[in-house]
């Protein structure tokens, strides 16, 4: 193929499969999406392949180990091992949803790989997602771009949130009153806002990650199912409003962090709670921080659509209705969309946007100077 011919099929639009394991550890979700980088033309069947609890377990101590290093390319023992895990599980993850639908390999432009944040210090230039992206293209025999957040952490960018440009996208083709704000609630929360060009987004705080490691010590189980905890509990408002002191809560965008940025700002506080109490008043911190990020914004978002597992606890959607009203609170899947697809859906589509050269990063999202192209190629 000539170079022209190159890049006239690079403009058109392409299938592409996205994979996201996010700083919940919960599990891989593959997605396929049909996009040429800038309008989403169809969206392809979605699938979550489940990390075991020894994976689980495997990936938590892979972040314990990663707290301390200060070189991003270092794998010391427990760090390789997870990252070997997470090359062959997103690889039996793509085989198995390719083999599970109607989608010829051979028509799949790219594979958009993640990979497992470990660590993401922005404010060091340093952070740490593992993932052999070169591997995975040997084993799939696909075309994968991974390391998203490089580039721009080492051009002085936050390096996150990555989805933004894509939650654009999202938006535009919404019927909805606006300014939009999307809400992504894995271990980490961020928020996008969108009013015609106007992008901007940061990470807003703790997310479901402080929720899921207190839920998880107290009672052994890895969440507060359907919110019954939180629902069940008394926010401790003195508590609430001491953690939201946190400086992080007053800086403007852009902003991110990492997954434990908050585990030594509560922990102790939380050792003298019960259960449900403890519970309640997490969950209210998430929404709780989410709301402290409107007075940073150019206005009040009239609909906010929230995605991610937060979005499937009734008591945290409830104290974001609450905290954000009078504006409009849904879900994605209640916007049409495939909640838990989404993140999956967006690497598929900046996975594209790397081939053909488009930037993933903005300053308004990021922060990084100018807007900047992002993601490392690997061919088979």
């Amino acid at each position: 193929m000539s170079a022209q011919s190159e890049m006239a099929a690079l403009t058109r639009p392409m299938w592409a499969i996205g994979l996201m394991s996010g700083t919940s550890q919960d599990g891989i979700d593959v997605a396929a999406i049909q996009t040429d980088g800038e309008q989403i033309v169809r969206f392809g069947p979605a699938a979550c392949r489940s990390y075991s609890e020894a994976e689980r377990a495997l990936l938590r101590r892979a972040t314990t180990a990663a707290a301390s290093l200060n070189d991003r390319a270092a794998r010391p023992g427990v760090v390789a091992e997870a990252e070997a895990l997470i090359t062959k599980k997103h690889a039996e993850a793509v085989e198995n949803f390719l083999q599970a639908n109607p989608i010829v390999p051979a028509e799949v432009a790219v594979v958009g790989f993640h990979g497992q944040t470990l660590l993401h210090r922005p404010e060091r230039h340093l952070t740490i997602q593992i993932g052999l992206g070169p591997v995975l293209a040997s084993r799939l025999g696909l075309p994968v771009v991974y390391d998203f957040r490089a580039a721009d952490v080492a051009a002085g960018g936050q390096g996150a949130p990555l989805v933004p440009v894509f939650h654009r996208a999202l938006a535009s083709r919404l019927d909805c009153k606006r300014p939009v704000a999307v809400l992504n609630i894995g271990g980490v929360a961020n928020v996008t806002y969108v009013d015609g060009e106007t992008l901007i987004a940061c990470d807003t705080g703790p997310g479901n990650a402080l929720l899921d490691d207190f839920v998880s010590l107290r009672t052994g189980r890895a969440f507060d199912g359907d919110g019954r905890l939180g629902q069940a509990g008394v926010v401790q408002e003195d508590l609430l409003q001491a953690w939201l002191s946190h400086p992080f809560f007053s800086r403007p965008p852009p902003k991110s962090l990492d997954r434990d940025e908050f585990r030594v700002w509560v922990t102790s506080d939380l050792e003298h709670l019960g259960v449900e109490a403890g519970a309640a008043t997490l969950t209210a911190l998430t929404a709780a921080s989410v709301a402290a990020v409107l007075p940073h914004l150019p206005s009040a978002p009239a609909t906010w659509i929230v995605s991610g597992g937060g979005a499937r606890n009734p008591t945290l959607m409830r104290m974001l209705a609450e905290q954000l009203r009078p504006a409009r609170v849904a879900t994605a899947d209640q916007a049409g969309w495939v909640g838990d697809a989404v993140e999956a859906q967006a690497f598929g589509y900046l996975a594209v946007r790397t081939l053909r050269g488009l930037p993933i990063t903005f300053p308004g999202t990021t922060g990084v100077a100018q807007p900047l192209c992002g993601g490392v190629l690997a061919k088979p």
